[in-house]
């Protein structure tokens, strides 16, 4: 993966937090629905493009300081941050696993409880969304970051995401959590078709497809 550093989804545009060796590689140019600039210091900045996104599309904003992690934290510091887990989940035929839910294809996870490990999470989250029990899990493929408003909390959420692999194929969809539907897919070719599904998810799924064809 080569977001250089962090690369966050606000209602739909994505915010990149890096350095400025960083933005010059990602090749954004400020334009009408671009924006690159160096951070200034202050977190009326961050709240500016916040509220830019939630108001409007852009192709991009990229804010870049040498100090990315500096950066990145004073970022984290104008949110509530959630952490999530979740699971690339992949079966015998190289499918992967995929629901609809709330006008979206998606993939299974949620919060990280009191106690747990991400990957412990991760698993149970499948588990509790899907109905598959027979998991076996890989790798730690990535992180995703995207932000929502809730009851007038601006949140951050971090989700880890693993790839799984399972023999089962019988899918029971936790339909308490609004799952409308729920199928094994073949990567590429549902790609393929533009289905309405997240720019994270999406992101997520070309991370993950070389694991597929291990």
């Amino acid at each position: 993966m080569n977001w250089q550093k962090y690369k966050i989804y606000i209602n739909g545009s994505p915010l990149f937090i890096t350095s400025p060796e960083g933005a010059e590689s990602l090749g954004y140019k400020p334009g009408k629905n671009t924006f690159v600039a160096p951070f200034n210091g202050k977190k009326k900045m961050i709240w500016n493009y916040f509220d830019l996104l939630n108001k409007s599309k852009a192709d991009a904003v990229v804010i870049h300081a040498p100090d990315v992690e500096g950066l990145w934290q004073e970022f984290q510091n104008c949110f509530k941050v959630l952490e999530a887990a979740g699971g690339f989940v992949t079966n015998d035929r190289n499918e992967m696993l995929v629901f609809y839910r709330r006008g979206f294809w998606d993939m299974p996870k949620g919060k990280i409880d009191p106690g747990e490990t991400p990957e412990i999470a991760a698993l149970r989250e499948v588990e509790e969304e899907t109905g598959v029990r027979e998991l076996v899990l890989g790798q730690f493929i990535c992180q995703s970051y995207h932000t929502y408003i809730q009851k007038d909390q601006d949140i951050l959420k971090k989700t880890w995401w693993y790839h799984m692999r399972t023999s089962q194929t019988e899918l029971i969809p936790q339909t308490e959590e609004d799952i409308e539907d729920i199928a094994w897919v073949s990567p590429q070719s549902w790609l393929d078709t533009q289905p309405k599904v997240y720019d994270n998810i999406r992101d997520l799924i070309l991370e993950g497809l070389p694991l597929i064809q291990l």
